[in-house]
């Protein structure tokens, strides 16, 4: 009886993570020679020096979650009450252990919005069936914490879709040709 393989099996999954995991796929050095013509001592000097400046941190796969049902991002913005302290922790624990949450930062820009999180969920529905469950269920007194927030839901159609790294990448050799 042939196996059948599933992009989220076990075994799939197991490699992603393993292959997330920070050194865990080094460049093709031969590759990055055929495209540039650098000698490898060079690429590799150069790899080794962009990763010691942090400006290279791991190498990995780049995954499509929207490819594996995620089709909706949110994206919330709050007005979070700093002053706060312990219940502030306790939100930033609940979302340190949420895996929908890939992002929280904070935020300086008009009004009081202070705190903004990037998460990736199927539907709405599961969005809003997990900030009931981890946050507002767990958390007392989280009204008190965040004071006001939108929520922004993106989802299809995408108008653009860039890797982040080649954007940063095509701004920096952009800003260089200006001067």
């Amino acid at each position: 009886m042939p196996i059948s393989m599933q992009v989220t099996d076990e075994v799939r999954s197991n490699i992603l993570t393993a292959l997330s995991k920070k050194n865990a796929v080094v460049p093709n050095i031969r590759q990055i020679k055929r495209s540039t013509n650098y000698h490898m001592a060079t690429i590799k000097s150069s790899l080794d020096f962009l990763e010691k400046k942090k400006v290279i941190d791991g190498f990995g796969p780049k995954i499509g979650f929207r490819n594996l049902g995620y089709k909706l991002e949110a994206i919330e913005i709050m007005q979070v009450d700093m002053s706060k302290k312990d219940l502030f922790k306790k939100f930033t624990e609940a979302v340190k252990n949420d895996p929908h949450i890939y992002t929280m930062a904070s935020i300086i820009g008009s009004g009081n919005w202070n705190i903004m999180t990037r998460h990736f969920y199927k539907d709405i529905e599961s969005y809003n069936a997990n900030i009931e469950k981890n946050y507002y269920r767990k958390i007392d007194g989280l009204y008190d914490l965040i004071k006001d927030k939108q929520i922004f839901y993106a989802t299809e159609p995408l108008y653009k879709i860039e890797s982040r790294t080649e954007s940063i990448l095509e701004a920096l050799r952009k800003e260089k040709a200006m001067q």
